[in-house]
């Protein structure tokens, strides 16, 4: 399986972490509504800020988006929270803009959504 290229840092500001609780609803005429477990696992998201460190690298991440992972492919992580090797794709392929941290690109960030079951 793929990994995460090890040039590539997840920053610690503007992480957050949620989940879908995968539960079945049902509204009741009268009273509470009934609840049930739907899914054995759930989804989890993960809002993380890419960082890369020089225009080398940046290439070199959109190199292994489209030919190492094909956008759609899972790959490893270091969960931040966790510590954990854990298996993650980019929610909906996006890898969100490019945005210069110094001119000319030689830093830069990228804000991503990563899912994953858990």
């Amino acid at each position: 399986m793929a990994s995460l290229p090890e040039y590539v840092s997840i920053l610690f500001p503007g992480q957050s972490e949620s989940f879908d609780p995968a539960i079945v609803r049902t509204e009741m005429e009268r009273g509470l509504a009934k609840q049930r477990v739907g899914n054995s696992k759930v989804l989890r998201k993960l809002k993380a800020t890419l960082l890369f460190a020089s225009q080398v690298d940046v290439n070199a991440f959109e190199d292994w988006y489209f030919s190492g992972i094909k956008r759609i492919g899972f790959f490893e992580v270091r969960h931040p929270r966790t510590g954990l090797l854990t298996s993650m794709r980019f929610e909906g392929a996006d890898i969100g803009e490019l945005l210069p941290a110094v001119n000319g690109y030689h830093v830069a960030t990228r804000a991503v959504v990563l899912e994953y079951l858990g």
